[in-house]
């Protein structure tokens, strides 16, 4: 018999096969480059000119917003070293954090990340539909609910049908879409950076409200990622070089998010961006109007690319018992459910957002948390014991790792009292001078894990 041929499973327009089981070595391919379209590209998005135009409303100067734009583009160091356990285990980050929480301890937090990504995923396609509706108008087609539907569908189809054959066609994809949105983006700049009123002062004394309020909104969709790197990370090769990874991924996200919020600065000096498409559309030329419609559509579908493609190994950790390509469809038409009720049911998009943005009281102190634990098993995890359940020595007490749970409550403690939201306020925001302290609740939760496990938790080395 002659020796058997390992198959690449995981290629362009094919099916990837592979969900959260570990992949072999045979199958690892790929580099650190990699990562850096990957995040480079699923971040080229008009949510970033948003936030960086809300920094301006919150009474920031140009260099005040500039600055919190730049320290929250550093962010992604933490969110691509999180990605270095990947390489490591062969499987997904949710699968990780088993090691982290207890097989049953991981669930509420799986749960709550796929609910997040969906919602995520939902204000994306939102954005890319209005974009698309509008582009059809300006180009002489006032389709009405006809045209909305039509736009609607074309952002699902671009986004699922990518997410949908899986890790190889994604970063294909983020890679070609990066080439393009790069150019329209850099276009964008020339138009919108000659304009800014650097003098300007800011309309109101920040204060800290202001200033961490900047902070949360920069920082908000950065965290978010924390439950999905080492997804993207599980492919590559053993030997690639764990610097190589956190600099690569962490250079993609950076310089994007950065690029975007600092022309949504710019475009808040010089005109009203409360309806951000609309504001900066007013400062482009009439030609190049269209084209910017297109640039927030394409920004829209690389970031619901990897929100969605994540969701589908996140309904896999939570126990689904189909491949990777069938639960997709699942997180796909819920996606396509939401987006339906908030482009017909106005104050849906209101509830999600408020919705979500509270969600950081839970994924700030969970991110402290993993961090700290990857940090202290220097990215060394036994991977068999990441699926064997109760088996694994990663059942700890019942399912769950107390330090784990008693870190995350914590954290989740310290940001809850320390939230400003339209859904919550916390009591300690007002003695606090209006200051939302929110994201310092992963800081709490990583420091109350380290001192209860500093001494516990080691790297696990595997036999000869």
């Amino acid at each position: 018999m002659g020796q058997q041929e390992t198959v690449d499973v995981d290629e362009v327009f094919r099916v990837e096969t592979h969900g959260i089981d570990p992949i072999p070595d045979a199958e690892r391919h790929g580099s650190a480059k990699d990562l850096f379209w990957l995040w480079f590209g699923s971040n080229l998005t008009f949510t970033y000119v948003i936030n960086g135009a809300l920094a301006v409303a919150f009474g920031l100067s140009f260099w005040q917003a500039t600055a919190v734009v730049v320290i929250g583009g550093l962010s992604f160091f933490a969110i691509s070293a999180a990605g270095l356990s990947g390489i490591r285990t062969g499987t997904a980050t949710l699968v990780i954090s088993r090691a982290t929480f207890g097989v049953r301890g991981n669930l509420p937090a799986g749960v709550l990340n796929w609910v997040v990504s969906i919602g995520y995923t939902i204000v994306n396609t939102l954005v890319g539909t209005l974009a698309l509706e509008v582009f059809f108008a300006e180009i002489g087609w006032q389709g009405g609910t006809a045209g909305r539907a039509v736009a609607l569908l074309v952002t699902l189809a671009l986004t699922f049908a990518v997410a949908m054959w899986g890790h190889a066609t994604v970063q294909f994809a983020e890679r070609w879409m990066a080439y393009v949105l790069a150019a329209g983006f850099g276009i964008l700049l020339l138009f919108v950076l000659p304009g800014t009123d650097t003098a300007a002062p800011a309309s109101a004394a920040p204060g800290l409200s202001g200033w961490s309020l900047a902070f949360v909104v920069m920082l908000a969709g950065p965290f978010s990622y924390l439950p999905m790197p080492a997804d993207y990370t599980r492919y590559l090769p053993r030997t690639t070089s764990l610097k190589s990874i956190t600099w690569m991924g962490a250079l993609g996200g950076f310089l994007s998010s950065v690029a975007l919020g600092v022309a949504g600065v710019a475009a808040a000096t010089q005109t009203d961006m409360t309806d951000a498409v609309a504001g900066a559309e007013s400062l482009l030329p009439g030609w190049f109007q269209p084209l910017f419609l297109a640039l927030v559509l394409g920004g829209s579908v690389t970031n619901s690319i990897i929100t969605l493609y994540s969701s589908s190994l996140n309904l896999q950790v939570l126990g689904i018992p189909w491949s990777r390509a069938r639960a997709i469809v699942i997180s796909a038409a819920v996606t396509a459910a939401g987006s339906l009720a908030a482009l017909f049911l106005t104050d849906f998009t209101t509830s999600l957002l408020s919705f979500l943005s509270l969600l950081i009281i839970v994924f700030a102190p969970w991110g402290g948390v993993f961090l700290a634990d990857m940090l202290l098993r220097r990215c060394h995890y036994d991977a068999d014991a990441l699926h064997a359940g109760s088996a694994g020595a990663y059942w700890y007490r019942s399912g769950y790792h107390p330090a784990g749970i008693t870190a995350l409550l914590a954290g989740m403690a310290f940001a809850a009292l320390t939230c400003d939201s339209e859904l919550w306020t916390g009591p300690l925001v007002a003695p606090l001078g209006g200051a939302d302290l929110t994201l310092l609740g992963s800081v709490v939760s990583g420091l109350t894990y380290w001192a209860l496990t500093r001494r516990r938790v080691a790297a696990y080395v595997p036999a000869a």
